[in-house]
């Protein structure tokens, strides 16, 4: 299950809305070993394209560093579709590479509401998890 903070989720819907019609893409980047995203980093789509993301690979490069530096890990990589709904692509499940992340996709294909779902893709296995929206990560939650 993916618990997230409302601002978080509000930080990855403005950034889809406003790189459509083209896909928008970043991470959720969150304490090593906490399981739980702290900080929004949105990133460049590369290919600037409808169907398809790709993270810029020097820009990428510098996140990961960054996290690395911060004892950082990427705990949701998320990127939106704009015509279809929030299920992972062939592509979407070939090109997941961190096993831990929860994969979170955002459906733009509505102007009125957005699609918001997160799943897990190990081994090109997809399993969707539920997500619980919260105002604020409960002591229970936070880990040192």
């Amino acid at each position: 299950m993916l618990v997230i903070r409302a601002d978080l989720v509000d930080a990855m819907i403005d950034h889809a809305r406003a790189d459509h019609p083209d896909e928008a893409c970043g991470v959720l980047a969150g304490p090593d070993g906490s399981d739980r995203p702290e900080r929004h980093v949105a990133m460049l789509n590369a290919e600037r394209s409808p169907t398809f993301y790709r993270f810029d690979s020097g820009e990428q490069l510098k996140v990961w560093r960054k996290m690395d530096a911060d004892d950082e890990v990427p705990v949701v990589i998320y990127h939106s579709h704009t015509a279809t709904e929030a299920y992972p692509s062939r592509t979407d499940i070939a090109y997941a590479s961190e096993p831990d992340a929860h994969y979170v996709l955002v459906s733009t294909r509505d102007p009125e509401r957005h699609e918001l779902r997160s799943y897990r893709i190990q081994d090109g296995v997809v399993t969707e998890e539920p997500v619980t929206i919260v105002d604020r990560y409960e002591p229970s939650e936070r880990r040192p």
